[in-house]
């Protein structure tokens, strides 16, 4: 593209469709780039509740879907397109993706982040028949089935909860003697009947030719190795910041997040960054919509500055 754009922001997530009703409201000419279907990766999940404003609660793509139109009524403008590499030119930021390229004054990196792998020997070979990285979309296919979930934080237990609606048996493998998750899905979990829970357990071997058959777990007290029959298991262990495109860019902190200060600058002038994707979001969608709005107000400051 030869014009050059106030502000481009890369994901179309909850931070950066948050970002973009401010910078649209502040009157910036505001382009998203979204590798995949705006609404990012809480669009995994089967149900909001924690987000303010929602009483009883709100599906994912409908809540999601309202914050794209809203960012849209104010002129942002999204397209898809899959961000290999950003850099500065001594005026603008030149930003290339797989279908084009793209100049803005400012760029504000939302690209969340993606699941957290085991790195075991069978994890890769087996995803899709029988290894899972997510409830809501692979947990119909496990009906009256017993299954394993791999974590012990919010999404592991959301997760597990979710799963009871299909599973005969949902067992909850976590390597500590409690969970990290919030009480309330603590106290949900441990009253359901179909859940169990392995504590100070780990998953060390994914088992099974065409598809899973077992997992071999391991004590992590005595070290004592035992299989485990399963028909699916689903690893909910977190996730990976997508730093790529910043990773030479910006400082990254030991979890390979993007190091932001309170205003979600990141030390280039002109880049920001908000979301899962930085060390200032705790991977809640309403602390990454708070980070979205920092930024775009940030930019919106920094802009008026040029």
């Amino acid at each position: 593209m030869s014009e050059t754009n106030d502000v481009v922001i890369i994901g179309a997530g909850p931070a950066g469709l948050a970002a973009a009703i401010y910078t649209g409201r502040a009157r910036l000419d505001t382009l998203i780039l979204e590798r995949a279907t705006p609404g990012g990766q809480i669009l995994l999940s089967d149900f909001i509740e924690n987000y303010p404003g929602f009483a009883e609660g709100i599906a994912p793509f409908q809540l999601m879907e309202n914050i794209r139109k809203q960012a849209e009524r104010f002129g942002a403008k999204i397209a898809m397109d899959d961000v290999q590499e950003i850099h500065k030119k001594e005026t603008h930021w030149q930003i290339r993706g797989n279908k084009g390229e793209y100049k803005s004054k400012s760029v504000l990196v939302a690209t969340g982040s993606d699941h957290r792998k085991l790195g075991i020997r069978g994890e890769e070979r087996l995803t899709g028949r029988g290894v899972s990285f997510c409830a809501t979309c692979d947990g119909a296919f496990f009906q009256n089935k017993v299954v394993a979930v791999v974590g012990g934080g919010d999404w592991a237990l959301t997760e597990a909860l979710f799963l009871t609606r299909f599973c005969r048996e949902v067992k909850i493998i976590h390597r500590r003697d409690q969970f990290r998750a919030e009480k309330i899905l603590q106290e949900r979990a441990f009253d359901n009947p179909k859940i169990k829970v392995l504590w100070e357990t780990v998953v060390d071997k994914i088992n099974g030719d065409e598809s899973l058959e077992s997992v071999t777990i391991r004590d992590v007290k005595d070290n004592k190795a035992s299989e485990l029959e399963l028909d699916g298991v689903f690893i909910s262990i977190g996730t990976i910041p997508n730093n790529k495109i910043v990773d030479n860019l910006a400082e990254l902190n030991e979890w390979g997040e993007v190091k932001v200060g309170k205003n979600m600058a990141t030390g280039q002038p002109g880049l920001y960054a908000a979301g899962d994707v930085t060390d200032a979001c705790p991977e809640q969608m309403a602390t990454a919509v708070g980070t979205g709005v920092a930024a775009a107000l940030a930019i919106t400051d920094y802009l008026n500055d040029l």
